[in-house]
């Protein structure tokens, strides 16, 4: 069992940063692969970045891909997105999200394999 809960969310200018973080919790952190998804009102929930377990592969949605970083501290728990250079058509929950299964990348860019997921942090970016 895995619980994460992300933070780092709040309101920002067009054109700021903002680094989200999710702390997890249980000894097998660092066998999962992390994603961040995103959901706008009205919208469906959208891939924007994932990270294996080690940390030797990430991807991004072309949406964020250049101004966004996925890492992660497997001795702390935790997984970050920094994202930059941040518009207005970012403004979403994010939320964080943790899968033990091998995948795909076409798969992971999917919420299906993801059996974990974190309650969520707004972002909201003003114009």
């Amino acid at each position: 069992q895995v619980q994460l809960v992300e933070s780092g969310g709040g309101l920002v200018q067009a054109g700021g940063s903002l680094r989200l973080s999710c702390a997890a919790s249980g000894r097998t952190f660092s066998m999962y692969t992390m994603g961040w998804f995103r959901q706008a009102p009205g919208k469906v929930r959208e891939f924007v970045a994932y990270i294996w377990w080690n940390g030797g592969s990430t991807y991004y949605a072309d949406s964020v891909k250049g101004r966004s970083t996925i890492s992660r501290d497997n001795a702390k728990n935790t997984v970050y997105l920094q994202i930059n250079s941040l518009k207005p058509e970012d403004t979403a929950v994010y939320y964080c999200a943790a899968t033990n299964r091998l995948q795909p990348v076409t798969v992971l860019l999917t919420t299906t394999p993801y059996n974990y997921w974190g309650q969520g942090t707004q972002v909201t970016v003003s114009s």
